[in-house]
C-alpha cells in the first residue's frame, strides 16, 4: 500500500507537473525512496531527438548521485486516471537497483493510488547483474 503523506503527494504532484514533455506532452514523476529512507524526486525530459531521460531514471540518477543504491520504494505518477506504469527501459533500471521487497507504487493523476507491484510482476524473469557473473 503507498504510503505517502499529503505533502510527499503535493511534491510529487509538483514534481511531475515540472516535467518538460513538449512532444508527447505526457509529463510523468516519479519519487524513489532508497533503502535508507532517503528521497529523490523526478520528472521527464524530452529533448528534440526523441532521446529524453524517464522520471524514473531521473530519480535514479539523484538516488546514485547521492551514494545510494537501493531502492525501497518509488512512486510513479502520470497526467491521467490510467496506470502509467514504468516503460521497458525502466523496468530494467528499476532492476538494477531493486530487491524482492522493493514497491512500485502507480499513482492516478489526482495522487491517489492505482496499483502496485514488486519488481518480479512487472519484469518477470529478469536479467540481472548476477547474470554477468563470471563462469
Amino acid at each position: 500500500m503507498s504510503s505517502l503523506s499529503a505533502d510527499q503527494q503535493r511534491q510529487l504532484i509538483a514534481t511531475r507537473d515540472r516535467a518538460y514533455a513538449p512532444y508527447s506532452h505526457h509529463p510523468v514523476g516519479a519519487l524513489l525512496e532508497a533503502d535508507d529512507g532517503s528521497q529523490y524526486f523526478g520528472c521527464n525530459v524530452e529533448v528534440a531527438h526523441y532521446k529524453g531521460l524517464c522520471a524514473e531514471a531521473s530519480a535514479i540518477a539523484a538516488m546514485v548521485t547521492a551514494g545510494r543504491q537501493t531502492i525501497r520504494s518509488i512512486h510513479v505518477i502520470g497526467p491521467g486516471q490510467h496506470l502509467c506504469t514504468p516503460c521497458g527501459d525502466c523496468r530494467q533500471r528499476l532492476r538494477e537497483f531493486a530487491t524482492a521487497a522493493t514497491t512500485i507504487h502507480v499513482l492516478a493523476a489526482d495522487g491517489g493510488l492505482l496499483k502496485h507491484y514488486c519488481i518480479d510482476e512487472l519484469l518477470p524473469d529478469s536479467f540481472g547483474p548476477e547474470n554477468l557473473a563470471p563462469v
